[in-house]
């Protein structure tokens, strides 16, 4: 028995992205100005959750991703910040290859106001907010984003990922709190390394 327990500890310290759920309280850390101008170069995948949303409209359970009505919406300050940080981007110029999206309104949306309508985005429906998601149900959520967290990106190029916080979390244990929060990571083919986060009220101090 005491032989299996050390195989398993050992099994969920070499499991991609199991470092975070098995340390304890996962440490958010917020990206440096020198993190920040690595993304120049590319190789990261950028992953942020959608833009501050209106608590008092929540998702019902008939919702349907055809049916905004159905979906806790973004709020006028969501609306806003997500466009900031489109801003953000561009004033970087941070090189982007591709654009995978959560299927939900509040998400696409985001993605709309930080890339602008003509962008070409993806939508995967398995990046759908696990939230209230059975185990099983959870499972394909985790993998699509696991394997859009790990997959390598273009030479000189970066991923984008506009999705939720359940989906971190569920994935590796950080539940970035803050809507609008950017999440830097390095992909590793089989796994990824998380960098540093990027808060709303980040933005000018990495930009400096």
């Amino acid at each position: 028995m005491k032989t299996f327990f050390c195989l398993l500890a050992a099994f969920l310290v070499w499991l991609p992205g199991a470092h975070a759920q098995t340390s304890g309280a996962f440490a958010e850390r917020p990206l440096t100005r020198e993190q920040f101008k690595k993304l120049d170069d590319g190789g990261f995948v950028i992953y942020m959750r959608h833009g501050k949303t209106d608590a008092t409209r929540p998702d019902l359970p008939e919702l349907r991703f055809d049916d905004c009505n159905t979906q806790r919406p973004l709020s006028d300050e969501g609306r806003k910040m997500a466009a900031d940080i489109g801003k953000f981007i561009r004033q970087a110029r941070i090189p982007i290859a591709d654009i995978h999206v959560s299927p939900m309104c509040r998400t696409r949306e985001s993605a709309q106001l930080v890339f602008g309508r003509e962008a070409r985005v993806t939508v995967v429906d398995e990046l759908f907010s696990s939230t209230n998601q059975t185990s099983e149900q959870k499972k394909p959520i985790i993998e699509a984003t696991r394997r859009l967290l790990s997959a390598p990106v273009p030479p000189g190029k970066n991923r984008f990922i506009l999705a939720h916080a359940p989906n971190l979390a569920d994935t590796m244990g950080y539940f970035p709190k803050l809507e609008g929060t950017v999440v830097i990571f390095v992909p590793q083919g089989n796994g990824f390394e998380y960098v540093g986060s990027i808060r709303p009220d980040m933005w000018p101090d990495v930009l400096r």
